[in-house]
């Protein structure tokens, strides 16, 4: 089987509706290109509500690129959606 994950792109999507879900998240932007995964982080005392933001795996950079220029600074459910290449997460060291 072949795998692609090596060219896949996570981005970070940040200013989401407090009601924003993944499935709603992943179809926002499966209009503009494949996508591989999504996730909305939710809150962990309150699982009806989302943290705000989450993260999008497209399936290569041209998508995901594409998809960042159409949906960065969209108006959803009055609320400017900001949206990037994620960065890779720093390592946490524990004492």
């Amino acid at each position: 089987m072949f795998n692609n994950a090596a060219n896949e792109i996570r981005v970070y999507v940040g200013n989401l509706p407090y009601t924003m879900r993944t499935e709603g998240l992943f179809k926002m932007f499966a209009e503009h290109g494949k996508v591989a995964d999504a996730v909305v982080m939710m809150e962990p005392t309150d699982p009806d509500r989302s943290k705000g933001f989450g993260f999008v795996t497209m399936t290569n950079k041209l998508e995901a690129e594409k998809a960042i220029k159409a949906i960065n600074g969209r108006e959803v459910l009055g609320r400017e959606i900001v949206c990037n290449i994620a960065k890779p997460r720093e390592p946490r060291f524990r004492f």
